[in-house]
């Protein structure tokens, strides 16, 4: 045999013959896969918690079989052992079927089974391929189905997918609060609808990010109990046919063993056999989540926009150079990639949703793409905190002169006085202040109005953040301005000559 020549062995299904290549730990059925959906690009083993799922439930379903005398304690030993190996990092790359497949997720549990079935061999001290001795379907996948596999392995996947979220999600909102700290005495300009409004603080800001955040992290929360209740036990369509009737109690309580969580049984497994509704839960946590974490970046770009000729009120870390063409230019290339993840989520929301509707009768066939999507929409998002965490939030920094130039110069500062002098006086004062560019708290002054002192304190950044609230009862407001005070507030047009 020549080096060139690939060394396989022969393995026969129904449909005929197929030469696997001899280092392959999968087998025909995979191999087929392979042929039948060459989509994606994307082999399921991008996605560990899927493989470590699968696993998983191919552990507690081997235990459980032994215990029930169904499956030969070896066999279910040397099983349990390649499991083992799997969850430790092993043979992650012979999960090679795309993520996206026909048949109900098949492909995954046959590939899931064969690769299992061939590291026992070896652990046996076989070869691969001595089926006769270890079979795939025969033992591997004893008492089940795809159609309970799947569902429960992608259910155990996405629990455990959200799980990392949540903490990484905790941790951007703990920063977030923790600049809210930072910047509590930093007075700024509010906006709505982009237009100045009244003042606050930067810090205020902050916190209301970090708040949001707490938020979607209780809703996430919340919600991955609801992926503890499996179908394993059901088989085919929710019959339980070809399982012992305590099969499903006994892999059920191996499960929680494997894993600390607390799965329950579906009470009705032909309901939970063909529902996806969980998913479109998940789903649509995550596009909420998303999608306010987006609306977070997008005001982070919009204060650090500049430096020059934007809002410039914040300084996002430095990442990298912005352009090819203008030296010096830097762009916030860390909220638009979360932006980004956003955008792909909500896409994603959408898919879960037509899969989940185009189930028919006793089984969802669109399994695989729910998977997918909720697959990759956490994995995206996990990662997506974590770069806005590290490599943007941590640094920022505040332009505190041009904000305190901001604040000085605004209209919005009058809204502060408007119980004291009045509608009209505020309005008058504000035009002024808009036509002359001049500080508020001087106009205030000038036009004898209130004196320094009791304008300085009525325009402290406590008192205008709300973060100090009035106590004392607001005098009447008086509605007669001065002659002096008019020439003040209305200075007119200027002097050409």
């Amino acid at each position: 045999m020549t080096e060139d020549q690939t060394v396989t062995r022969t393995e026969t299904d129904s449909l005929g013959s197929v030469e696997i290549p001899f280092e392959a730990y999968w087998g025909i059925h995979t191999a087929r896969a392979l042929e039948n959906f060459p989509i994606s690009r994307r082999p399921i083993s991008v996605y560990s918690d899927l493989v470590d799922a699968l696993v998983i439930v191919k552990q507690a379903a081997a235990r459980a079989n032994a215990e029930l005398g169904v499956l030969d304690p070896e066999k279910a030993r040397f099983i349990d052992e390649a499991c083992k190996l799997v969850r430790a990092g092993a043979f992650h790359d012979q999960f090679v079927v795309g993520v996206i497949q026909g048949g109900a997720g098949t492909s995954t549990n046959m590939n899931a089974n064969e690769v299992l079935a061939n590291i026992a061999l070896e652990l046996m001290g076989e070869a691969k391929g001595r089926y006769d001795l270890l079979h795939p379907l025969d033992d591997v996948n004893r008492s089940q189905s795809t159609n309970d596999v799947y569902p429960t392995a992608v259910k155990l996947a996405v629990g455990f997918g959200l799980n990392d979220l949540i903490a990484e999600h905790e941790l951007l909102r703990a920063s977030f609060a923790k600049k809210g700290l930072e910047f509590n005495d930093v007075l700024k300009i509010g906006r709505t609808q982009l237009q100045d409004a009244v003042p606050m603080t930067l810090g205020q800001e902050f916190h209301g990010f970090a708040t949001t955040l707490g938020e979607d992290n209780a809703r996430m929360t919340e919600t991955v109990p609801l992926l503890w209740e499996i179908n394993l036990g059901a088989t085919a369509i929710g019959t339980g046919i070809t399982a012992d009737p305590r099969y499903a109690e006994r892999a059920r309580k191996h499960l929680l063993e494997l894993t600390g969580f607390e799965y329950v049984t579906a009470p009705d497994l032909i309901e939970a056999t063909s529902d996806a509704g969980v998913f479109m839960t998940v789903s649509g946590i995550l596009k909420r989540s998303a999608i306010k974490l987006s609306k977070i970046c997008n005001d982070l770009r919009l204060l650090s926009s500049g430096p020059q000729a934007g809002f410039g009120e914040i300084n996002l870390p430095a990442r990298q150079a912005g352009s090819s063409i203008m030296p010096g230019k830097v762009n916030p290339v860390i909220p638009e990639v979360v932006n980004q993840i956003a955008f792909s989520v909500a896409g994603a929301d959408l898919t879960v949703t037509m899969a989940a509707e185009g189930g028919q009768l006793q089984l969802n066939a669109f399994e695989p793409v729910i998977a997918h999507s909720l697959l990759q929409s956490i994995a995206w998002l996990t990662q997506g905190c974590l770069t806005l965490r590290v490599n943007c939030v941590d640094g920022i920094t505040a332009n505190v002169d041009r904000l305190d130039r901001l604040v000085s110069t605004s209209v919005g500062v009058v809204t502060a006085l408007t119980p004291y002098i009045g509608y009209s006086a505020s309005s008058a004062l504000a035009k002024t202040a808009l036509l002359t560019g001049r500080n508020i708290a001087d106009l205030v002054v000038e036009a004898d109005l209130m004196t320094r002192e009791r304008v300085t304190k009525l325009l402290s950044p406590a008192r205008l953040s709300g973060l100090e609230t009035i106590t004392s009862t607001i005098p009447v407001i008086s509605t007669v301005v001065s002659t002096d005070a008019e020439a003040v507030l209305n200075p007119g047009e200027p002097d050409l000559d």
